[in-house]
């Protein structure tokens, strides 16, 4: 195979926003493109497989995880992904890096390391790229019945067991933009329903929000969230406008389940790393009467009835 074919093949599996560059490049972008190769392979041989998913298999030699399955996870061509390992002289795109940044679980550190290396802009700075592993994902399980999931400063739910799925509406049912408590309690009948405080319960988290989106002001993702929520909600209007900031709020939950009764919970938060970030929200019964309750919800949920 010739180079330009060669060029092209690995333009096609890496995606759409990427091109190879032609023609020798300066001392310092080889010295730098050295780095960002060492770089990569130090930060894929620290992820063990079972930490994305991925079975570990009997005849497994490489420390950490192989390139193809660092492609794999970040949807971006082997070919591609080898010559970045290999410090070839190539040009990749901002949706490419974060991919890749996604795919090896870098924290906002690493991930700005990542991009000054490759000499491009962050499209998303700041973004924490810890995603949910298979352990903490069993420990939710683990949790159940008492209803827990993991989720992030901006209200995005990203993993959650039987009971929390199915304590204020059938999150399975819902698509995983909307699985956001701020954009569920501001519009969705079910959720809203199920507050038993639903005005107190908007109030503080749109003052959390507010909080935190201090930090995240010119990142993409929260700005789409608040004007998502401007357009959908006159309640978020009213109270956006507001300015309020972190009220504080009891940590003990009401709320109104239609096949099980009152529930009546305790909420306790936990940070899934040594930086804040993602946090485990779990719920435990304030009383016996939540407990049976929340007994017969994991039933209705395992068994879809």
């Amino acid at each position: 195979m010739t180079v330009d074919a060669t060029l092209t093949q690995a333009a096609i599996s890496a995606g759409a926003g990427a091109a190879p560059r032609y023609g020798a490049a300066p001392r310092d972008d080889a010295a730098r493109r050295a780095e960002l190769a060492a770089f990569l392979r130090s930060r894929r041989e620290r992820i063990t497989p079972e930490q994305v998913g991925l079975p570990r298999g009997a005849r497994r030699r490489t420390p950490g995880l192989r390139r193809e399955e660092v492609a794999h996870l970040g949807a971006v061509g082997v070919t591609w992904y080898t010559w970045l390992e290999q410090a070839r002289d190539i040009h990749v795109s901002p949706q490419v890096l974060d991919a890749v940044a996604r795919a090896l679980l870098l924290d906002r550190a690493e991930r700005s390391h990542l991009f000054a290396l490759a000499g491009t802009v962050d499209p998303l700075p700041g973004t924490e790229c810890t995603g949910v592993s298979p352990a903490l994902r069993q420990m939710l399980h683990q949790l159940s019945p008492f209803p827990a999931a993991v989720q992030n400063s901006r209200f995005d739910i990203l993993a959650y067991n039987c009971t929390f799925g199915q304590l204020m509406c059938d999150l399975d049912a819902l698509p995983e933009a909307d699985r956001n408590s701020m954009w569920l309690a501001f519009t969705h009948p079910q959720w809203r329903a199920s507050l038993v405080d639903l005005d107190a319960t908007m109030r503080v988290m749109a003052a959390k929000f507010r909080a935190s989106m201090a930090g995240h002001l010119a990142e993409p993702a929260w700005k789409a969230l608040l004007a998502r929520l401007t357009e959908a909600s006159p309640e978020f209007r009213e109270i956006w406008a507001q300015h309020e900031v972190l009220r504080p709020l009891s940590a003990c939950k009401v709320f109104r389940h239609p096949r099980v009764g009152i529930l009546e919970l305790t909420a306790s938060s936990l940070w899934t790393g040594p930086n804040p970030g993602p946090k485990v929200l779990t719920y435990t019964p304030v009383d016996d009467a939540s407990r049976e309750r929340l007994e017969r919800l994991e039933k209705l949920a395992l068994t879809g009835m």
